[in-house]
């Protein structure tokens, strides 16, 4: 019987176990593209409910749009704070809850930009977020040093579009769209891999699920991003 030359366990048995958690990841990370895939779902019907029956419109012209725009983001805040002290029900319903509020958000889109433009442009971000998510799970190379580089890139771009709010320069519009794409697409093969390190590390025990359904908000924050920022750049609008 061979053994390894660094432990004392057959070979076979360090064999069965990579066997296990290869499984396992394939598992884990089907899970974690699951729970994005069904809340992308939940916020395209969402986004298409509130435009079909008017009630984005009615409520476009009331500072209550300033409350949908910004109500996403308690979400976030409340699952990043307190995902280890709650159930997992709890989280997966305040998940669901969140990709129903990002879709009334981002519903002004579908009278901004033609139908065509809006469905072009995400089978186009779909073919990219499934490039660069494949290659950050595959590749060897640690993407630690780049993900720093793309968080600085990112608070560049939350900046920038503040201030753009106040200023309304299309020619910065324009740049914040660009850069926005470049480090989303980034940040997309860097959460993947961190996704996948953090399953290798251990973290997938008692709290798998709720540890899948953190990383499906990362590649679903990252997606949706993507998606509006290539919007931005090549949607066609409804008023030209």
């Amino acid at each position: 019987m061979n053994f390894d030359a660094f432990t004392s366990r057959p070979a076979y048995t360090q064999g069965a176990g990579r066997a296990d958690i290869d499984l396992g990841l394939r598992r884990y990370m089907l899970s974690v593209y699951n729970y994005m895939a069904v809340g992308l779902g939940v916020t395209g019907v969402v986004a298409y409910a509130a435009v079909a029956t008017g009630f984005y419109q009615q409520i476009a012209g009331t500072p209550l749009i300033w409350l949908v725009m910004l109500a996403p983001i308690l979400p976030v805040l409340f699952l990043s704070a307190r995902i280890d002290r709650i159930s997992f029900s709890t989280a997966q319903a305040v998940f669901w809850g969140y990709a129903g509020l990002m879709g009334l958000s981002l519903a002004g889109l579908l009278l901004v930009y033609t139908g065509t433009s809006v469905a072009r442009t995400f089978f186009i971000s779909a073919g990219t977020f499934a490039a660069m998510s494949a290659y950050g799970y595959s590749t060897g190379r640690d993407l630690a040093r780049l993900g720093s580089f793309l968080m600085m890139g990112l608070i560049g771009i939350v900046l920038a579009s503040l201030v753009n709010i106040f200023i309304g320069s299309s020619a910065l519009q324009f740049a914040v769209s660009v850069i926005g794409v470049l480090v989303f697409t980034g940040l997309t093969a860097y959460d993947t891999q961190r996704i996948k390190q953090v399953y290798l590390a251990g973290g997938y025990g008692a709290d798998m699920a709720k540890t899948a359904l953190m990383g499906a908000l990362t590649l679903y924050l990252d997606f949706i991003n993507l998606f509006v920022m290539l919007l931005q750049l090549t949607g066609e609008r409804r008023d030209r």
